[in-house]
């Protein structure tokens, strides 16, 4: 392939990218096939001369696939197999009243996160527990007051209570 159709095909994929970090790759790319030097294209993208070698030798080995972009697949989970299958069955078959959390009827990311850290003694983010929840194929919804473990006479009191006036009938 020579220069020429290299930098038109270059160019019609920036026109079609929307992703800021591949624009930038391809953007490289294109400049460098302009002949600019390597120092400046950095410069010009504010990154590193080593950067945009990496972009130029992905380009180079593999073309536009080269260019890609790859995602980290983030920190490993702190937590052993059997401890994630531990956790899962508490957060199934117990509230957290049962673990020693005051007065609470579900489970919260916030709740969660207290949890590991004080049995495990990992800290975890709100954001880190919503992952290590999706690993485990558990999906989080906002809590809702469930009524299975609810005291039916106290229910009934409570509606007698808050709507005296309603009769039924």
């Amino acid at each position: 392939m020579d220069v020429q159709s290299a930098i038109e095909e270059i160019e019609g994929h920036i026109r079609r990218t929307n992703d800021r970090r591949m624009y930038e790759r391809l953007q490289s790319i294109h400049l460098w096939l302009l002949r600019v030097p390597v120092k400046q294209i950095a410069q010009m993208l504010c990154r590193s001369d080593r950067t945009i070698r990496a972009y130029i030798r992905a380009y180079k080995d593999s073309g536009f696939e080269g260019l890609e972009i790859k995602y980290a697949p983030g920190k490993s989970c702190r937590l052993t197999a059997e401890q994630r299958d531990e956790l899962k069955q508490v957060i199934i078959s117990q509230v957290p009243a049962d673990v020693g959390f005051p007065a609470k009827f579900n489970w919260t990311l916030q709740i969660i996160a207290q949890y590991i850290d004080r049995v495990y003694g990992f800290q975890y983010s709100l954001r880190g527990v919503s992952k290590l929840m999706e690993r485990m194929n558990m999906s989080y919804t906002r809590p809702t007051y469930t009524l299975a473990a609810a005291d039916p006479q106290k229910q009934q009191a409570f509606v007698e209570d808050t709507f005296p006036a309603i009769k039924r009938g």
